[in-house]
């Protein structure tokens, strides 16, 4: 099997850093096009069933063993398919869903699966999808080639675009190979009406010059003359670079710096690198605006990658995670956003529809639905917030913080319960009258506030029974500014003993809804406590709510 693109991680975050990198000639940014000023998602199509058509005939990427049927022994994937809309289910070795109906799952080489994706992308204003394209000169081959085929009439029939995206993970002969792939079969995509152009040139993505991972080992030399050989064929070309690509740390290769610039658009790879909207801000400040700075200056397009999030690492905080990337990178002023990805079930960030609770999950197969941590959310969520993310983008929707997009659309679920509301609750210390008895009391306008310059500071509450913690949501006055606050939340069955359930992290309270969502591991607690040990609006820590959800 291909080689994951999530295995390859960054750690820290590298400063920015300019010295000895290789002047690239100066260039004007680029007007709109099919990925200037667009949402492009990723598109896998690499999903397959015996029986399917397929010149591979196997449960591709479905399962480890593909010639054995997935089941929970022999799974790649970490998230279920919505599979509703769907013409054709393939039967696998799951048990049955939740709701009792057969557990199949959908083939990629089915022209209505890819038609119904690209529909999908249709109604929710995804523009355009670079088709990932991995090693085509072995047994994949020939059930890729038929892929193109089958997504160049998907998106002609619903009016997207899409370019070819390679992958070169594990693609020894590389260099000539990818030449003699796009002559002889994939250049002849270009001539479609839906084929993607960006200053009046074709667009070609490729993926993985540079990353410090034993996959992609190739020396700057070859990786600047494939580039330079696409240039000189026409091509527009995106280079999906690693995450620290500037300073040419971390997951990047040192002496790269003339490769990565000579790229018309970069657009580097961002999952694992990020799971809560801490991260996604910190990243904006240290990554993010560094790097757009430096890619104005030389004239290339900027395309950042936006993700969901992990669904079984409880990543997505029901769109929180995702809308606070959308909002970062518009007011960055990126040129473009590319989505990663639109139907990675096997890594469990995918877009397309998904499960929206455990009546479409199979039993026992331990998959998260949708609704992880207690908001309903309708299988094609993921979908409508993307569509929000490309009108905020294209400033079809103002620039706002708050996520305009409502998990359901036209239902009326029941709101989760807060546990914590009315609750007992003790702190630490507090100044004057500003009690931790504030956090409890459903009004955003009273708070609590520790002892001033006496750093760490906590303030707790006792569920009044132990319970299964899912989800914390902290607040601060609605007509505060904006603050950033150091944490760390824990866990208590005797209010004696308490455990770190989420370590210290920076959250930043935004004025306008100062309110932070901070996804827990779910484990049995009835005392949750909250440690500050930093605040940079204030010497103290301060609060207004302290919500629990199961």
């Amino acid at each position: 099997m291909v080689v994951s693109r999530r295995t390859f991680l960054g750690s820290a975050l590298a400063a920015s850093a300019l010295a000895g990198v290789v002047p690239a000639p100066a260039r004007a940014a680029s007007p709109p096009g099919d990925v200037v000023g667009k949402i492009t998602v990723g598109y896998q199509g690499w999903f397959a069933a015996p029986g399917d058509g397929s010149p591979i005939n196997a449960w591709w990427h479905w399962a480890d063993n593909w010639g054995q049927a997935p089941s929970p022994a022999n799974t790649a994937i970490t998230a279920w398919p919505d599979m509703r809309d769907y013409s054709r289910g393939f039967p696998t070795a799951y048990q049955n869903l939740g709701n009792g109906q057969p557990a199949t799952l959908f083939s990629s080489y089915d022209q209505q699966t890819v038609d119904t994706h690209f529909r999908w992308m249709r109604e929710n204003n995804c523009d355009t999808a670079a088709l990932q394209r991995f090693n085509p000169f072995g047994g994949e081959g020939p059930t890729r080639d038929g892929m193109a085929v089958k997504v160049r009439s998907a998106a002609e029939a619903n009016g997207r675009k899409f370019y070819i995206m390679y992958d070169v993970t594990n693609w020894s002969n590389m260099q000539s190979e990818i030449k003699t792939d796009w002559t002889a079969k994939m250049s002849a995509l270009v001539s479609s009406p839906a084929y993607a152009r960006q200053n009046g040139k074709p667009v070609v993505c490729i993926w993985g010059f540079g990353f410090n991972d034993p996959g992609r080992p190739f020396a700057p030399g070859p990786c600047q003359d494939v580039i330079t050989w696409f240039k000189a064929q026409g091509c527009y070309v995106i280079g999906g670079v690693p995450t620290h690509w500037r300073t040419e740390t971390e997951d990047s290769r040192t002496g790269f710096a003339g490769v990565y610039r000579s790229f018309d658009m970069l657009s580097p790879w961002m999952v694992g690198r990020i799971g809560n909207v801490a991260d996604t801000d910190r990243f904006y400040t240290n990554v993010n605006q560094p790097d757009q700075a430096e890619c104005n200056a030389r004239g290339i397009d900027y395309q950042p990658c936006v993700l969901p999030g992990d669904l079984p690492a409880r990543h997505r905080a029901h769109g929180d995670f995702m809308w606070r990337q959308f909002y970062n990178m518009v007011r960055l002023g990126a040129q473009g956003i590319y989505i990663s990805m639109f139907d990675e079930y096997n890594e469990g960030n995918q877009i397309a529809k998904t499960a929206e609770t455990q009546a479409f999950v199979p039993v026992g197969s331990g998959m998260l639905a949708l609704d992880e941590d207690g908001t309903a959310c309708s299988a094609d969520y993921y979908l409508r917030l993307t569509g929000d993310g490309g009108r905020m983008l294209k400033g079809q929707i103002a620039l706002t913080p708050v996520r305009p997009t409502q998990p359901v659309v036209g239902g009326t679920p029941p709101p989760p319960s807060d546990l914590a509301r009315g609750r007992g609750t003790a702190q630490s210390s507090q100044t004057q009258g500003y009690g931790s008895g504030n956090t409890v009391d459903g009004n955003q306008d009273t708070y609590w506030e520790s002892a001033n310059n006496a750093f760490p500071q906590w303030v707790q509450v006792d569920l009044g029974s132990a319970a299964n913690a899912r989800r914390a949501v902290l607040t601060l006055p609605s007509s505060w500014g904006t603050r950033t606050q150091t944490l760390s939340v824990s866990g208590s069955t005797d209010g004696g003993a308490f455990t770190t359930l989420v370590s210290s992290a920076a959250y930043t309270f935004t004025a306008g809804s100062n309110t932070v969502s901070i996804t827990l591991p779910g484990t049995t607690t009835r005392y949750l406590r909250v440690t500050f040990t930093a605040n940079t609006g204030w010497p103290a820590g301060q609060l207004s709510g302290l919500q629990v959800f199961a």
